[in-house]
């Protein structure tokens, strides 16, 4: 728990007294809520990343890919909100900084998936420089928040791997690109199927 700091407010009424108001510090140490705010901008960023190469995939009339990297973006926002909250449940400030535009044009679908997958390997990086600061500080509140993301990003790269493997395998030239959409619009009816069943029943 961080200190709390002191101040002396003088009170009104004839008496002339004095209080002391606490100044509450963040629960976090600045090096935690500097990396927290870090991870909270390559969340929004994913979540562009995700939502341009699903507008290339529509585009390139991929449909099932469109739809499946919508439905990923969305998923990036959430991640996003997670570190937002605990950052407001711990007491720091949130900070949302300026970002780079994603990039718009792709060599080709398995180009595409290619740097996705590059960019969870990143992703999973960075989360796991948040558990060795969480470790070494030791804040084993946060430790333990993130281990939410450490089983998340473990079946993110999972996923991503198997459609390229999948690629590889069918392969993405002629009839085989089809084939790919069709294997991926079958993942994005899976993860549409489940986030229904999360949602609470209406009264």
């Amino acid at each position: 728990m961080r200190s709390c700091s002191p101040t002396v407010l003088k009170g009104g009424g004839l008496s002339g007294s004095f209080f002391v108001a606490t100044e509450i510090e963040p629960m976090l140490t600045p090096a935690m809520i500097d990396r927290l705010n870090e991870q909270i901008n390559l969340e929004i960023y994913s979540s562009h990343l995700y939502l341009q190469m699903s507008s290339w995939c529509a585009h390139k009339s991929l449909d099932g890919c469109a739809q499946f990297l919508s439905q990923h973006a969305d998923e990036e926002m959430t991640h996003m909100r997670r570190l937002l909250n605990y950052l407001h449940e711990t007491g720091a400030l949130a900070i949302i900084s300026g970002m780079e535009a994603p990039p718009h044009h792709f060599d080709s679908l398995q180009a595409m998936f290619e740097k996705i997958y590059a960019h969870e390997q990143f992703v999973t990086h960075k989360i796991n420089d948040l558990v060795h600061l969480a470790n070494t500080e030791p804040d084993y509140a946060t430790l333990q928040f993130l281990q939410w993301y450490v089983a998340e990003q473990h079946q993110e790269e999972f996923l991503f791997k198997s459609i390229l493997d999948k690629m590889a395998l069918i392969g993405t030239e002629g009839q085989g690109l089809f084939f790919i959409d069709q294997e991926v619009a079958k993942l994005a009816a899976t993860k549409g199927i489940k986030a229904n069943s999360m949602e609470p029943a209406q009264p």
